[in-house]
């Protein structure tokens, strides 16, 4: 045995052994007794390395998901002895450390609240339950720059399995986040003993996987991000984070990093990397930018893309996010980390298959347009998304376009003449 634990790369697939166990229906305890030895030297970086191979190799990613707490139970011993990297305030891994030290006594206030509400369902306790309830969800912003910033520098490392396993609980937390929400407002209309208890179960439903998460997060995540992240990848999260919103904290302002790339100059050269070939300097007088059916500046063509009453994002042929138009209310968040990511990361592990399926089919030629429609907080989305080809028809990228419809599905008659 100790000549496998002495060896990283065999110690890796003995900790894979013990997970392929685990999902194979082996109780933990079994588990945990057969690889003792190995188990107390297991580190954060080695589990979540190990859940990605299982990925890549093919195992499901609902199944990585499903069993994810397991995975943990089996070298929590030795993540408990494990010290967590130091960081200080500024710096975005402190504020999500922070944000979960406040999410957790939100919790247990919730709870309080949800349980004297089981005891006296009265419409003074389901109203406390309302606003407790308000409180946790605003810990969308954590998962949001998680997902949206956090995850998509580790994946430019490889590094897929936190992008795919934990959005997917995130997503089920979500779930019931909205199903507790309408528990209460079920309650508005009549309060009931049963009612508080079904809100007592929907509570526990995301409770734990809530609390499992900051774990997690603490014990693998974080550690793995420090291990693998530069000091200007940082700073770009740092930069982008605020778009995005805190979770009751505001950074702090020690940390300072030794420099720090600024979000347009990254952005200028993965779209400069992208862009397609213009016309030559001589068809167009300097400044212009030659397009098929006039001349324009790149000034004037943001500014066009700004103000269009639709939001587009371009995906190239290699499945990577070229450019999404910043309009003023934009109807799914984008931040610039997104610019160069794989499009299939972008989206939660649920809805993969649908952007796969279209991207194969717009590369194979059997479809040139997908096209989708919402209701989504009181307002109808129309999303489609169009192949992009060149004369001679090879595929060259994917615009996504969506659009709030609501007002122009509510028009009638007709008006031909501008209201002063």
């Amino acid at each position: 045995m100790s000549e496998y634990i002495n060896n990283v790369t065999r110690r890796k697939e003995l900790l894979k052994d013990i997970l392929k166990g685990l999902h194979q229906g082996l109780p933990v305890e079994v588990v945990r007794q057969r690889f003792a030895e190995l188990v107390k030297i297991a580190d954060s970086g080695e589990i979540a390395e190990v859940e990605q191979m299982l990925i890549s190799e093919g195992l499901p990613v609902e199944e990585v998901q499903r069993l994810c707490d397991l995975h943990v139970a089996v070298v929590r011993d030795a993540l408990d002895q494990q010290q967590s990297p130091d960081t200080v305030p500024g710096h975005p891994v402190f504020t999500f450390r922070a944000e979960n030290q406040v999410a957790d006594r939100l919790l247990r206030a919730l709870r309080k609240t949800v349980e004297e509400y089981a005891a006296d369902p009265a419409e003074s306790r389901r109203k406390a339950v309302e606003a407790a309830l308000a409180q946790v969800r605003e810990f969308e912003k954590h998962y949001l720059r998680k997902e949206n910033l956090l995850f998509s520098l580790l994946e430019r490392y490889g590094f897929t399995g936190p992008s795919q396993v934990m959005w997917g609980i995130h997503d089920q937390i979500r779930a019931d986040w909205k199903k507790m929400t309408t528990l209460i407002e079920q309650g508005a209309v009549a309060n009931s003993p049963e009612l508080a208890q079904l809100m007592m179960e929907t509570f526990e439903a995301f409770e734990t996987p809530m609390k499992e998460m900051f774990y997690k997060e603490e014990k693998i995540l974080f550690p793995a991000a420090l291990e693998r992240l530069k000091e200007e990848e940082w700073a770009a999260i740092r930069n982008q984070e605020g778009e995005l919103g805190y979770f009751f904290v505001q950074p702090g302002t020690q940390w300072k990093p030794a420099y720090q790339i600024i979000l347009e100059e990254e952005t200028r050269a993965a779209q400069a990397k992208a862009a397609v070939p213009s016309a030559p300097a001589a068809a167009a007088p300097a400044g212009l930018i030659g397009l098929d059916t006039g001349l324009l500046s790149a000034e004037q063509i943001n500014l066009l893309l700004t103000n269009l009453p639709v939001d587009v994002t371009f995906v190239d042929e290699k499945d990577e996010v070229r450019f999404f138009s910043q309009t003023k209310e934009r109807i799914f968040e984008r931040q610039a980390a997104i610019i160069g990511r794989k499009v299939q990361f972008c989206h939660p592990p649920k809805s993969l298959d649908a952007v796969q399926r279209i991207l194969d089919d717009f590369r194979a030629g059997k479809r040139d347009v997908a096209e989708f429609w919402i209701q989504m907080m009181g307002k109808f989305i129309h999303i489609r998304y169009y192949a992009m080809r060149d004369a001679q028809g090879v595929y060259k990228g994917t615009l996504e376009v969506s659009q709030d419809v609501t007002g122009i599905r509510a028009l009638e008659g007709e008006r031909r003449l501008l209201d002063d």
